[in-house]
C-alpha cells in the first residue's frame, strides 16, 4: 500500500482490524469483550476495552479509554455518562473514574443492547448508535465506533504497523471511498454514488448503474410532481385536500404513519411535509390523488417523468415505494426501482428546479396544524452535520435500508449542493453510518479534490461537467483549491 494511502486510511479499516485479541468464540448472539492498543502521535499508549458487538471484528471503544489517551492533546475531551445518557465536551480534560485502560475484570460476555442513547457533543444531540454498560464500580461507560468519535472529534485513525489504534491529533477526519471498497466496505451495500449536484460532477460511487429498490426515496419523485403542479397552478401550498377512504385505509394498515380519517381536510403543505419527513405513506397517496385524481394515473406521470428525465432505470408502481401486488391468482409482489445514478440525476433535477424543498427536508421537525400533530424527519444526519439540508429515507424488506443526503458547500463564489446516494444497507444503523462516512468525503471531495496520483497530483474525475458554466465553476473551484 503506497505510503499517502497508508496515512489516510479509514477509521472504518481501524474499526475492523486493530483488535489484539482474537475471541475464543465467534458466537454472533451477544457482546464479545477483548481489548486493544491505542497510541497517539503524541507519544502516549494505553490499553483500551473494545466490545465486538454480535460479530467478529464489529467493534465498539471504550471512551473512557479513549479519553484517557487523548487527555493533554488538542482532541482531550471530558464525559458524563448515566445508564442512558451521554454528554461529550470537546476541548475539556477529562477527569478519570479509576476503572479506565485495565482489562476486563472477568471473562463473562456483558448484556447489553446496541441502541441509540441521547448522545450530546457540547451541548447539542447526535444521533449515534451506542452501547451504555454500568461500570464494576459505580458509574457508566460508552462503547462507541471509533469512525464515529473520528467524526465528532474531526481528527484521523489509523492502524499502525503493530496493529494498534493510531490517533493522530493533528491530522483531520480523512475518508477514501476507494480503499474502503477494496477492503470489502461497500458488499453490504446495494449502491451508492456521491456527486455535485450543481456541477454533475461525481466523487464517487459503486454499482450506481445497476437497478435495486428504491423503498420511500420514491417520495422524491411524488415530490417533484407535486411541485410541477404547485408551479403550474394546478394547485398552492393552502389548498385543502379531501381525505380519501383509499388514504385512510392505508392509514390504519401496519404501513400507516399518520392517522388519516376520510372526509377531514389537511392542506398541501402539510401532506408534503407529512410524506418528506416522517416518510408518510398516506399522505404520499393524498398528493397523488390531489395532482393526478387517482394514484394510478399519477403513478403513470411518475414513469412519463422518470423517462423525459433520462432516468433510464427507473421504474413506478405507486407513488410511495411499498412493496405492490398485482391482481392476478398468483400476485407479483413487485417494487419501485431506480439505480443510484438515475437517483442523483432526479435529485440534481429537483434541487436545481425548486431549491425551496429544503426549506421542509432540512426541519427536524415540523406541527401539522390540521392534525394538530408533530411529526419528526427520520434523516439522523440532520442531527449530526450542519451541511445537512435533506433529503429522504426508505426501507422495506427488499430494498433494505436507502438513504438520499443533501448537503450545502459554497466555494467563495455560490453554494453547491452536494448529494449522496445509499441504497440496500442492512439496517437503519449502517444507512446512517455509511451515508455519514460519504457525506464528510463529498466535503472532503468539494474542497480539497478526490483524491492524489502516484506523483501526487489530483485525479481528474471521469464525470467532467458536460456545459459551459458548470464546467467553468468547476475550473475556477479546482483552481481555489
Amino acid at each position: 500500500m503506497k505510503p499517502t494511502i497508508q496515512k489516510i486510511t479509514s477509521v472504518i479499516l481501524s474499526a475492523i482490524l486493530i483488535c489484539l485479541t482474537i475471541p475464543t468464540t465467534a458466537d454472533a448472539s451477544y457482546e464479545i469483550p477483548q481489548t486493544c492498543q491505542i497510541q497517539t502521535d503524541t507519544g502516549a499508549a494505553v490499553l483500551a476495552k473494545t466490545l465486538d458487538y454480535a460479530y467478529d471484528h464489529n467493534t465498539y471503544f471504550s471512551l473512557r479509554d479513549i479519553a484517557v489517551a487523548l487527555n493533554g492533546t488538542d482532541k482531550s475531551f471530558s464525559l458524563d455518562i448515566t445508564k442512558n445518557t451521554v454528554a461529550l465536551n470537546t476541548g475539556a480534560a477529562y477527569t478519570p473514574v479509576g476503572v479506565e485502560n485495565t482489562p476486563w475484570e472477568d471473562t463473562e460476555n456483558p448484556d447489553i443492547s446496541l441502541r441509540r442513547n441521547e448522545f450530546k457533543v457540547n451541548g447539542q444531540e447526535l444521533r449515534y448508535y451506542t452501547l451504555i454498560m454500568p461500570l464494576p464500580s459505580d458509574g457508566y461507560d460508552c462503547f462507541m465506533m471509533a469512525g464515529d468519535l473520528a467524526i465528532i472529534l474531526d481528527t484521523d485513525m489509523s492502524v499502525s504497523e503493530s496493529g494498534a489504534l493510531q490517533i493522530n491529533t493533528q491530522n483531520p477526519f480523512h475518508i477514501t471511498p476507494s480503499d474502503l471498497e477494496r477492503t470489502g466496505y461497500f458488499y453490504g451495500v446495494n449502491s451508492v454514488l456521491v456527486g455535485d449536484a450543481t456541477t454533475g460532477e461525481c466523487y464517487y460511487e459503486y454499482q450506481s448503474k445497476a437497478p435495486y429498490p428504491i423503498a420511500s426515496t420514491s417520495k422524491l419523485m411524488t415530490c417533484l410532481l407535486t411541485m410541477d403542479a404547485l408551479s403550474a397552478g394546478k394547485l398552492s401550498l393552502e389548498e385543502q385536500v379531501t381525505i380519501s377512504e383509499a388514504a385512510q385505509a392505508l392509514s390504519a394498515s401496519d404501513d400507516g404513519v399518520i392517522p388519516l380519517t376520510a372526509g377531514e381536510q389537511i392542506t398541501v403543505q402539510e401532506l408534503l411535509l407529512g410524506a418528506l419527513l416522517p416518510s408518510s405513506n398516506e399522505c404520499a397517496l393524498c398528493l397523488a390523488e390531489a395532482v393526478a385524481g387517482s394514484e394510478e394515473a399519477f403513478v403513470e406521470l411518475m414513469n412519463s417523468k422518470a423517462s423525459e428525465l433520462g432516468l433510464s432505470q427507473a421504474v413506478f408502481f405507486n407513488c410511495n415505494g411499498l412493496p405492490s401486488y398485482t391482481q392476478e391468482p398468483i400476485p407479483a409482489k413487485r417494487q419501485n426501482r431506480m439505480s443510484a445514478e438515475d437517483m442523483f440525476q432526479l435529485v440534481s433535477y429537483l434541487l436545481k428546479v425548486y431549491p425551496q424543498v429544503t426549506d421542509m427536508t432540512s426541519l427536524k421537525s415540523a406541527t401539522l396544524q390540521s392534525l394538530d400533530l408533530e411529526v419528526r424527519n427520520t434523516n439522523p444526519l440532520l442531527h449530526n452535520l450542519p451541511e445537512v439540508t435533506g433529503l429522504k429515507t426508505g426501507t422495506t424488506n427488499k430494498s433494505g435500508a436507502c438513504l438520499v443526503t443533501s448537503l450545502t458547500a459554497g466555494d467563495g463564489t455560490m453554494a453547491h449542493d452536494l448529494v449522496v446516494v445509499v441504497l440496500g444497507t442492512e439496517d437503519s444503523i449502517e444507512r446512517g453510518r455509511v451515508s455519514e462516512l460519504l457525506a464528510k468525503f463529498a466535503l472532503q471531495a468539494f474542497r480539497l479534490g478526490t483524491g492524489e496520483t502516484e506523483t501526487g497530483t489530483e485525479t481528474v474525475p471521469e464525470n467532467l461537467p458536460t456545459h459551459a458554466e458548470a464546467a467553468v465553476d468547476w475550473i475556477l473551484r479546482k483552481a481555489r483549491s
